[in-house]
């Protein structure tokens, strides 16, 4: 929120460079032509642990010439790779999907140590992503095209797919192996060579990742990593030779990775913020409800663009949902990732950690009441969360908030669920179609009726129907509407083939036909 990326206006990325009064041991570099290489630029950015607030490691920022290179890697490899047979294509796709089965749980202990989610939540992310994995090793059917014979007399047409070239994805640091599965798998499959740039505050699964490429047998060059802020970012998105851009983070920084991608020729789908409101009618579940509220408003600390951090409440059933989430609440133990008993861990950074803490003083001076303070949360092990060593903010309840206030308007992106109390199904529709945002949403009800309305109605990318967090499958496509989305297409599924290729149409006429031999093997592919 208030560490700056992209742009260099506040965002979820992470920080800006800084200098360190002492480098620790680890260090963590790019990933170019099929090898790890340190930085030469002398610019390094600090990875902390959330859990205490120490420097855990020092991430090398590249620079623009940095960026060069790697792109350079990635025009280079490209040629082969797009010649490359899908059956060649699909088998290093299985052996990356096999490997990272392998070391997920070497992935997952590198997510929660940087990005301070707790163990089961980092394997949950991991799991995601290899469902894109696995939908990307279906490219021989994904790509088939169509053909019309005797579209005139001898003459047929068909249609093929085929890559771009060399494509960039910048990912955030709030899911640093799912997002960037979202993309890179479609992208190779489809022929393609990748760079990516993730974030600066949890950047080793990125390295991770690349080494399994490398040991899948993808060719040295296809994918590549560029750490960095600002100066990698646009460099990526004004280079010549990178054909399109995915990004997911903020709105301001999504409309800026589009406009400026865009400008520069670039095919770009940029998918930016959510305020996710949850409308309870009063027939729903109310058990259901606040179990789905909880789980959906505190995972991963509230740091999920699918966070649910709005319940709209129909009369009558505010005072009895909010006394059931309180319940709930109460039970979840906060702790450092790592700690198996814990359900919630830190958020990613102390200036991110202030941000969403000064809106809990916001909201009462806007009228609302907070019911449960994160504040003073106990952290396991010791004192309350504001008294703890590291970023701490335990799950917050804010209750009575008003439409339009700061606390229900902006995106806080952390553990703090608002609850609105709205009069009709009218009233609450009307409030999530008039937000900024159209990335996620959800009704409970038992009414199938109400829910089919629902459905329709709202304008947003994303329903789910008694589901709080409706994340699609691989083979869907994830993105949302109005401000939460720049461009036309969205990622992985379908859309994401589509992004990573573009249609060429072929006529075909042939006089004469040839003769070709006699072999009586059995026919192969590659």
């Amino acid at each position: 929120m208030s560490h700056r990326t992209a742009d260099g206006t506040p965002d979820r990325h992470g920080g800006a460079a800084t200098d360190a009064r002492e480098a620790p041991a680890k260090r963590v570099t790019h990933w170019i032509g099929g090898a790890a290489v340190p930085g030469a630029s002398g610019r390094q950015g600090e990875v902390f642990d959330p859990a205490t607030g120490a420097v855990a490691a020092r991430v090398d920022l590249a620079t623009p010439a940095e960026v060069d290179t790697a792109v350079a890697a990635a025009v280079a490899a490209f040629p082969a790779w797009r010649d490359a047979s899908l059956t060649k294509r699909t088998q290093v796709l299985f052996r990356f999907r096999e490997l990272m089965v392998a070391h997920r749980d070497e992935l997952a202990a590198l997510i929660s140590a940087e990005h301070g989610k707790v163990r089961s939540d980092a394997l949950g992310e991991v799991a995601r992503g290899l469902e894109v994995v696995e939908f990307a090793c279906g490219i021989p059917h994904l790509l088939k095209g169509g053909f019309s014979e005797n579209v005139s007399t001898g003459v047929d047409s068909f249609s093929i797919r085929q890559p771009l070239g060399v494509v960039a994805g910048i990912t955030p640091f709030n899911f640093p192996a799912m997002v960037p599965m979202w993309m890179f798998p479609v992208a190779i499959a489809c022929g393609n060579a990748f760079v990516l740039k993730p974030s600066e505050r949890d950047p080793s699964a990125s390295l991770l990742m690349a080494s399994l490429w490398r040991q899948a047998g993808l060719p040295d060059g296809v994918f590549n990593v560029v750490q960095g802020d600002k100066a990698a970012v646009d460099r990526l998105l004004e280079h010549a030779d990178v054909r399109a851009v995915s990004f997911v983070g903020s709105t301001p920084i999504a409309r800026y990775v589009y406009e400026t991608g865009t400008r520069n020729g670039k095919r770009v789908q940029a998918l930016g913020g959510a305020k996710n409101h949850m409308l309870v009618l009063p027939d729903a579940d109310l058990d259901l409800v606040a179990d789905a509220a909880v789980s959906a408003g505190f995972g991963s600390a509230g740091e999920r663009c699918m966070a649910i951090s709005v319940v709209l409440a129909v009369d009558p059933v505010g005072d009895e949902l909010v006394a059931k989430i309180v319940e709930r609440m109460a039970r979840l133990t906060v702790g450092p990732g790592d700690d198996p008993d814990a359900d919630m861990g830190p958020l990613v950074t102390r200036a991110h950690r202030d941000k969403v803490a000064s809106y809990l003083d916001t909201a009462v001076t806007e009228g609302a009441k907070l019911v449960v303070d994160g504040r003073d949360t106990p952290v396991k092990g010791g004192a309350s969360a504001a008294e703890t060593p590291g970023f701490w903010l335990g799950p917050t309840l804010v209750d009575h908030v008003r439409p339009g206030s700061a606390v229900h308007r902006d995106e806080i992106f952390g553990p703090v669920l608002s609850v609105v109390r709205v009069a009709s199904y009218t009233e609450g529709l009307e409030i999530i179609n008039g937000t900024e945002y159209g990335n996620g949403t959800a009704v409970f009800t038992n009414d199938g009726g109400a829910a089919r309305r629902f459905q329709n109605e709202v304008e947003v990318g994303m329903v789910g129907i008694n589901v709080p967090i409706p994340v699609p499958m691989a083979y869907y496509s994830f993105g949302g509407w109005k401000a939460s989305l720049f461009g036309d297409t969205h990622v992985h599924g379908t859309e994401g083939v589509h992004f990573y290729t573009r249609g060429k149409v072929v006529t075909s006429r042939w006089l004469d036909p040839g003769h070709g031999g006699v072999n009586l093997g059995f026919p192969t592919n590659g």
